[in-house]
């Protein structure tokens, strides 16, 4: 199952990155993309919640690491007000580019 590591600014300039056992997190977030800090929660909480499904559906268990980094999200964002912003900088890695019809 490919990992993949998502780096963000906060509204305080900190630069953070969050890991997701499963590249789902490219289906709720964008990089180059800002989001107010309830939503970035939201997309992040339900991505992580999906990676960790996709964890239990193929071990037998949840992924500890998605709910460790779920919990670093929700604690930096409980330090901004909900309407702050955060940047989504990059996401590693990205998915590969469309490929064209022939």
């Amino acid at each position: 199952m490919p990992e993949m590591t998502v780096t963000v600014r906060w509204p305080d300039g900190r630069v953070t990155d969050c890991y997701s056992p499963s590249l789902v997190m490219h289906d709720h977030l964008a990089a180059g993309t800002t989001y107010r800090v309830d939503e970035f929660v939201r997309r992040a909480s339900v991505a992580l919640g999906e990676a960790s499904e996709r964890v239990r559906a193929r071990y037998g268990f949840t992924c500890s690491a998605s709910a460790a980094s779920l919990e670093r999200i929700e604690r930096s964002a409980a330090a901004f007000d909900r309407h702050d912003s955060v940047d989504v900088l990059a996401m590693q890695p990205s998915l590969p580019a469309p490929q064209e019809a022939p």
